[in-house]
């Protein structure tokens, strides 16, 4: 469910103008992102069939299903996301693997019961607060089959005041070092440090685990993002 705090960013993620732009943005702000789309398919693969089904919330965009349609032509997706306009260009970037992806718009409640063979959440987690990512995750861990690998990344650093202040200069040194326009970059900073429910990487492990999950590993560490592998 959307709280007030997320209407920038689902205003933004809405706008056609801002979604025609968005392919390249992820890449100047995360470190790594096409590494971190290869080590998720690589870390699924690992527990899950050949022809696995796999639930991919915040799907909107489609890079990460593309990637790993990309590299296990029998996997099947359902992706979620709550912008249309990001389900489109998700649709339009899969390009011959569209017809391999179930697309929804919606949030977790949205997706079906499954169960699904694996799951990711890239990117997406750091819109909700503390209870309704922890409701989230369960509601993921619940679509599981027993066993089933679950991979999760997004924003995740220390909150102390002064060591955040440090951690936000450096998300906004990546992409503007990366060529992105100073201006905008400083703009995502200031909406980042209003809005988004970021928090420590020990808090956000810790709501894994209350979401159901064990065997909870960090996997990847970038300035300020952090991705983790669990299994249901």
């Amino acid at each position: 469910m959307a709280d007030a705090a997320q209407e920038p960013f689902l205003k933004n993620f809405s706008d056609p103008d801002a979604v025609a732009r968005y392919e390249d943005g992820p890449r100047r702000f995360v470190p790594g992102l096409e590494a971190l789309h290869r080590m998720t398919g690589l870390l699924l693969a690992e527990r899950m069939p050949a022809d696995a089904r796999v639930l991919v919330l915040g799907a909107g965009g489609g890079q990460e299903l593309r990637a790993m349609a990309d590299a296990h032509p029998g996997w099947t997706f359902v992706g979620v996301d709550p912008a249309a306009e990001m389900l489109r260009l998700a649709g339009r970037v899969l390009g011959p693997h569209r017809e391999r992806v179930e697309l929804v718009e919606g949030y977790i409640d949205d997706a079906p019961a499954g169960p699904f063979d694996g799951a990711t959440c890239l990117l997406t987690l750091h819109f909700l607060d503390a209870a309704e990512r922890e409701r989230t995750v369960r509601a993921i861990h619940d679509r599981l089959r027993p066993g089933a690998p679950f991979v999760a990344a997004h924003a995740s650093f220390p909150q102390a005041a002064a060591e955040r202040d440090v951690w936000l200069d450096r998300y906004a040194n990546y992409p503007i070092a990366m060529g992105a326009d100073p201006d905008q970059v400083n703009g995502a900073r200031a909406a980042v440090a209003a809005s988004l429910h970021s928090f420590d990487p020990e808090t956000d492990e810790a709501i894994i685990r209350a979401g159901g999950f064990a065997d909870v590993r960090l996997f990847f560490t970038a300035f300020t993002w952090r991705g983790w592998i669990a299994h249901a």
